[in-house]
């Protein structure tokens, strides 16, 4: 059975602040250096950049051999006594990452071990490359990566002042020297002992929805998405989003030929490993009295609670999302609708309902709750200038569908950052879920009339640390049926 070491490191500017992490895996009999990982977070915590460090380690080891064993050095004390089952985790942002990397190895295959940060320099340049290329706007590049370059200087420099203080006969410099002897060697015989027991976290880190559309007009259209639910569960192994540089064998001579060869042995198509996404299920609310009527109800109007039918919708959603157990946290519209739907759905899961006012309905000024038609009758020149342009706002001062964009994009961002690596509901309406989707998709604003969205349909999104996104699901009422 190959034996492994993985060094990891995590850092944030600011903490939070902008943050990245770097991982490396070695081979435990030579210290050869097998694979790197790195990437540029965005805003998040020391710890949580720790964590994604550690869980990138795992994964590139896991990818080099399923079957091996695991010894992991780090110089987070916290990552370390949580990992190996000594401290509680209670963070909400931590219990997920910890969870998500005591799953790729089987218990009993991974052992855990601090180090003096002198002594996690390859992992330390690596996050710092990734933090440099994210106030860059760019990806860490393994081809570019001298890292472990940097970290073997280091080394040489401190052997070389300890063997030179050594010779004149200090003992502090002999004691210093023996001290990393002695983490070399635990580099290269990694110790069977202090097997890591599973942390006891309650987040599961997967994705399964569906999602819906534009102003709060029903229709009911049930597309054939059951089939994209496969799409919608995240993978857990290392799979192409994985950023991990392979490392070639030992002896292959010169620097600029091992950066050459790790561009060419990085994996697939896929991009640098983005980590856990940020997921965003988006449940449009249960119908109200206006809705099978059709009518516009935005945020401007007469804000209706939910009818029976929309009640018994909510408690549908509630038991499919609770059969998944993926959901981490609820927040909600403003609106009655979407906080009543929100609320069903949280007891069921045993969460609490946060209320976002970006998530609001769109203003639909005078129209609210007219139907289309009359609407049409009445202010028939706004209503031709409103579908023909984003700018153009309702009757009477309403939002256009630009501002609303706007508005969606700004807590888009701000959700994001707030629930990276983590599966949130979102409880919302047709314009800012239909917008959601338009946004990640990249499509124009006149999309927004091109998609149906059901009362109580599940949607879903995943935002990556690049600024990336996927749609992974949309417009499922599966679970009302």
């Amino acid at each position: 059975m190959r034996k492994f070491v993985v060094e990891a490191d995590g850092g944030s500017r600011g903490n939070p602040g902008p943050a990245g992490y770097g991982a490396v895996v070695l081979d435990a009999a030579t210290g050869e250096t097998l694979a790197e990982a790195a990437e540029y977070l965005g805003v998040v915590t020391n710890n949580v950049a720790e964590y994604r460090g550690l869980l990138a380690g795992l994964r590139a080891a896991k990818e080099l051999d399923p079957e091996a064993t695991v010894h992991v050095r780090m110089d987070s004390k916290l990552v370390v006594e949580q990992m190996s089952g000594r401290w509680k985790i209670k963070h909400p942002d931590m219990k997920p990452l910890a969870a998500e990397a005591a799953r790729v190895f089987p218990p009993g295959r991974v052992t855990y071990e601090w180090i003096p940060r002198a002594s996690n320099k390859h992992a330390d340049r690596l996050a710092n490359e990734a933090m440099d290329a994210g106030a860059r706007g760019e990806r860490w590049s393994p081809s570019l990566s001298t890292a472990e370059l940097d970290a073997g200087d280091a080394r040489a420099a401190a052997d070389a002042d300890a063997d030179a203080d050594a010779e004149r006969g200090s003992p502090e410099a002999a004691d210093d020297a023996a001290v990393g002897e002695r983490i070399a060697q635990s580099a290269r015989t990694a110790p069977e002992t202090a097997v890591a027991p599973r942390p006891s976290a309650d987040a599961d880190a997967a994705a399964d929805t569906d999602t819906g559309t534009a102003a709060d007009t029903d229709t009911a259209a049930d597309a054939d998405v059951r089939a994209a639910r496969s799409v919608a569960s995240p993978r857990t192994g290392p799979g192409p989003e994985t950023a991990v540089a392979p490392r070639p064998s030992a002896g292959t001579g010169a620097d600029a030929d091992v950066r050459a060869a790790k561009t060419v042995a990085s994996p697939g198509w896929g991009p640098p490993d983005m980590g856990a996404p940020a997921t965003f299920v988006l449940l449009r609310h249960g119908e109200t009295p206006l809705t099978p009527q059709k009518r516009f109800s935005g945020s401007g109007g007469s804000d209706p609670s939910l009818s029976s039918v929309g009640r018994e919708q909510a408690g549908k959603v509630a038991e499919s999302l609770a059969r998944r157990g993926t959901i981490q946290a609820v927040v909600a519209s403003p609106l009655a609708r979407t906080r009543e739907t929100a609320g069903i759905v949280a007891a069921r899961l045993g969460l609490e309902v946060t209320v976002e006012e970006g998530l609001r309905e769109t203003d639909f000024g005078a129209w609210e709750g007219l139907t289309f038609g009359e609407a049409r009758e009445r202010y028939p020149d706004d209503l031709d200038a409103w579908l023909s342009s984003p700018d153009a706002e309702p009757t009477g001062g309403g939002e256009s569908f630009a501002a609303t964009g706007a508005r969606v994009a700004a807590t888009r961002d701000k959700l994001a950052a707030a629930y990276a690596g983590r599966t949130v509901l979102l409880v919302s309406h047709v314009t800012p879920i239909k917008t959601f989707v338009r946004l990640a998709l990249g499509a124009p604003p006149e999309s927004l009339f091109r998609m149906e969205l059901s009362a109580a349909s599940l949607s879903a999104v995943a935002y990556y640390a690049d600024g990336g996104a996927s749609v992974r699901l949309f417009n499922d009422t599966s679970h009302l049926r």
